[in-house]
């Protein structure tokens, strides 16, 4: 069985072209995760999310410890036979959804009790208990159980609250079980503390994991704030491991943090738009919803190979939205997620032929091309 590791392949600046091996077959970065929070990716097929391009799935442990529950995935031959999907799947720790449940959720050092927000019921999430639910899952990539930072946080607060993460992901590791072709990420915090999210980072890499990701970020501080946590922390990082940055984001971001060093992202932004009639393309982000589609006889983006954009109209995907037909939803759930892989593509290709800054710019040019 293949060993869990990461290849650094190509490099132009801080930019990174690499390959992540593992027990479910190998993904290129930079990589867009498709987020599949339930055991699907909402509204599209598993065969559908491959023809993306697609190469990582995300499982969610909160959601899929209350339905349908570990002990019945892992009863089900796990979550990559159960939701088809037999490549990389890396599963959320749960804290982040915890962590929202604001009204519903009680956090001490040991961990988090809360009550499901489906029946009330009472549930206690430890780095211990996340880390086994994961484990019956079959991740292949596990993450540490952590307190994602709320924003804004005061100084002291962010240090507090990322000091409980480091002894949580002490505890996560420990919980580990090691098996060929399987990892464990890290989780950095630190708000937009330089100096915190330096300690956490040395926290973390004492510890040792197979990749370290960085959490807290794309929560209300602003892309400048976000870029330059990135430029002060990228640095401090292992480089022959994969750096996650997690829950972004728009193209513009994706672009400008692989700039700087990143080499995984996941967000629902492509997929959730896609089921509220928002278009990503190639010039920029429109809302099929908007009249001025309804004659318009040209594909959504001349130049996506998914299926919206090779065999139907702008007019008729305009026209499945106004009805309210089920498809709209889904060819432009695919159309969307096809563009974010083909971004990441044309990442890697430019940065295997050192000019990623040239189609950075070409792609923000094109963007600016929108005008609804």
């Amino acid at each position: 069985m293949t060993a869990f590791g990461f290849s650094l392949l190509a490099q132009d600046g801080a930019a990174r072209r690499g390959q992540i091996t593992s027990a479910h077959g190998a993904a290129q970065t930079p990589a867009f995760m498709a987020v599949g929070t339930a055991g699907t990716v909402k509204a599209m097929t598993a065969d559908q999310v491959r023809a993306t391009g697609t190469e990582i799935v995300l499982g969610n442990t909160y959601h899929l410890m209350l339905r349908p529950g570990a002990d019945r995935v892992a009863a089900l031959g796990g979550l990559h036979r159960m939701m088809d999907w037999p490549g990389i799947i890396l599963t959320d720790s749960g804290g982040f959804q915890v962590m929202s449940l604001a009204k519903l959720r009680k956090l001490d050092e040991v961990g988090v009790t809360f009550r499901s927000h489906i029946d009330g019921s009472a549930h206690h999430l430890t780095p211990e208990t996340s880390t086994a639910i994961q484990h019956k899952l079959d991740a292949t990539i596990t993450m540490a159980f952590d307190e994602c930072t709320p924003f804004p946080a005061t100084y002291d607060e962010a240090a507090a609250s990322m000091r409980r993460s480091m002894r949580w992901a002490k505890r996560s590791r420990a919980a580990f079980m090691p098996r060929q072709g399987y990892g464990q990420f890290g989780i950095v915090q630190g708000g937009i503390y330089p100096d915190l999210r330096a300690e956490s980072a040395a926290a973390l890499q004492s510890i040792g994991f197979e990749g370290y990701a960085i959490g807290g970020l794309a929560v209300g501080e602003g892309q400048p704030a976000m870029f330059e946590t990135l430029e002060a922390l990228i640095p401090l990082l292992c480089p022959d491991a994969p750096r996650y940055l997690m829950g972004v984001g728009t193209p513009d971001d994706l672009l400008g943090s692989i700039a700087r060093g990143v080499d995984m992202f996941d967000c629902v932004m492509p997929t959730r738009a896609g089921r509220t009639g928002r278009a990503y393309t190639s010039r920029g982000v429109f809302n099929l919803r908007n009249a001025r589609f309804a004659d318009d006889a040209a594909p959504l983006d001349p130049g996506c190979p998914c299926v919206l954009c090779t065999r139907h109209t702008s007019a008729y995907l305009h026209h499945l939205f106004r009805c309210e037909e089920m498809l709209g939803p889904m060819l432009l759930t695919g159309h969307n997620l096809t563009y974010y892989q083909t971004l990441m593509q044309d990442a890697r290709a430019a940065i295997e032929q050192r000019r990623f800054a040239t189609y950075a710019d070409a792609a923000r040019a094109g963007w600016r091309q929108a005008d609804d």
